[in-house]
């Protein structure tokens, strides 16, 4: 059976661009900055274990039918359909997860205060976009902690650390192939 996470996160993608550094410094390339964004969202997915939706404004694209984009099983990108904008679709998508999550708590990250205000009165919880990048930092941080020290430890492990003073001393005479006499 496939795991779904409880927790729903939906972010406003391009206020979250306009606001990191590091994607702020590539956004002249606007794919490059949301596939960046995306891919930094979708290692946060999996080690929270929650499911993100990033939302990108299309509004202004004329004739835009909008879409919707399922990169793994933690992340869908949606671009929103003309005269939709990412705020709007946001607060209907945040109202529907509130009704419809099995204990799950739904999170809304955007920095524009009207869309902060909308979503706590629907039961969400806001987060800003400053917020949510000391929260993956945080994650980066314990994702390299852990994969580090858990799963590939290089400290050395010498057999003389364990043992008993006269038993090292004895073991090491032999493997220099001396005898004891």
């Amino acid at each position: 059976m496939k795991h779904i996470p409880k927790d729903k996160l939906l972010v406003d993608g391009y206020n979250v661009i306009n606001d990191w550094q590091e994607l702020v410094a590539i956004k002249d390339n606007l794919e490059y900055a949301r596939d960046k964004l995306i891919e930094i969202l979708s290692g946060y997915g999996v080690f929270k274990d929650c499911r993100i939706t990033v939302v990108f404004d299309a509004h202004a694209v004329a004739d835009g039918e909008g879409c919707q984009q399922i990169i793994n099983d933690f992340v869908d990108v949606v671009f929103t359909k003309e005269g939709e904008t990412a705020d709007s679709y946001i607060e209907k998508m945040a109202y529907f997860f509130m009704r419809q999550t099995g204990g799950g708590r739904v999170y809304v990250v955007t920095s524009d205060w009207a869309e902060q205000m909308q979503i706590l009165g629907s039961g969400a919880y806001r987060i800003s976009a400053r917020e949510l990048r000391s929260y993956v930092r945080a994650a980066e941080k314990s994702m390299k902690q852990g994969f580090s020290e858990h799963v590939l430890n290089y400290r050395r492990q010498e057999l003389s650390d364990r043992l008993n003073g006269d038993v090292a001393k004895r073991l090491d005479e032999l493997r220099r192939g001396g005898r004891k006499r």
